[in-house]
């Protein structure tokens, strides 16, 4: 396991994304202090120790639908690295085919697409399995980024 404060975490992002829900991880990570980069293009796995995706509709729903951006959250999940997602941004994750039989959370909204692809979906601020960080909503990003470092 790498020290956080060796640590490089990529946030995944692109337009649409919850401004709290990027911003609130970001900053708590690099108070940690990890080193912490916001992706918006090319990037590859074994650079980074840790993936972040903050939520907001807009950002989850292009996410899923670009095959790069599912293979680079699926690789994460592949080499057994830290993956983190809030709010929608368990999208990606169901698309990747990360989710079946996973414990996770998400905005009750996106209840049904997890439980529909095999998860196992829990009313909780923050779960986390096997390296799999997800969170519901805004207002459990004082858990979240806690549970990244």
């Amino acid at each position: 396991m790498t020290d956080i404060k060796s640590a490089g975490i990529a946030i995944c992002s692109t337009g649409g994304f919850e401004q709290s829900e990027l911003f609130k991880p970001e900053q708590a990570l690099e108070a940690a202090p990890a080193t912490v980069l916001v992706l918006l293009k090319d990037a590859s796995q074994e650079d980074y120790d840790a993936l972040v995706l903050p939520g907001g509709k807009m950002i989850a729903d292009i996410l899923r639908t670009l095959k790069k951006a599912i293979s680079f959250v699926k690789s994460f999940f592949d080499a057994s690295k830290p993956l983190a997602a809030t709010c929608h941004a368990p999208w990606p994750l169901i698309e990747g085919g990360i989710v079946p039989d996973l414990a996770l959370t998400s905005c009750k909204s996106i209840k049904a697409d997890a439980v529909n692809a095999g998860g196992r979906w829990q009313d909780n601020a923050v779960v986390v399995v096997n390296g799999v960080i997800t969170s519901g909503n805004p207002d459990d990003l004082d858990k979240f980024p806690i549970k990244i470092i």
